[in-house]
């Protein structure tokens, strides 16, 4: 990282920046493109290990693309601020963030349920009693967190 003064080191330090960020943006290989979508999210850790759950439709693009190639890659960023000084002619913005790639699969049985409970308290913070006839129409996509990186640039 080119500013090691705004790295942020350590998974609990990750863990809490990814706690304020709303939705997380998920790349996957499109066929030597990059195909990138705003997805809502949840994680856990293990230690430094991290695994994050999304979900979604049964069908569609983005499970085609992670059949084809389990390799992906995510951002997710938050506490967004513009610093402005309009004397000194320039301006910034405060931001924290957390970056990383990834193999994705697609959770089966208890670890479906799981995954959508760790959605919900990200969200809502609580669990949920789900509908039963629409768990069976949502996949839940996993990701075991190879590398992750945090980047803050916040004014104290």
């Amino acid at each position: 990282m080119r500013r090691s003064d705004r790295e942020v080191c350590g998974a609990s330090e990750i863990a809490e920046i990814l706690s304020r960020c709303d939705s997380l943006a998920l790349a996957m290989n499109d066929d030597g493109y990059p195909y990138v979508i705003p997805m809502s999210f949840g994680f856990k850790t293990e230690g430094e290990k991290f695994t994050l759950f999304l979900h979604c439709a049964t069908e569609g693009k983005k499970l085609e693309l992670i059949r084809k190639d389990d390799r992906v890659a995510f951002e997710a960023d938050c506490s967004h601020r513009l610093i402005i000084n309009r004397e000194g002619g320039h301006c910034t913005t405060e931001y924290e963030s957390a970056a990383g790639r990834g193999r994705a699969y697609f959770a089966q049985g208890s670890l479906k349920e799981e995954g959508l409970n760790i959605l919900m308290r990200h969200y809502a913070g609580t669990d949920f009693v789900f509908n039963t006839a629409a768990v069976p129409r949502t996949e839940v996509i996993c990701i075991d967190v190879e590398t992750i990186t945090g980047k803050r640039r916040i004014k104290k």
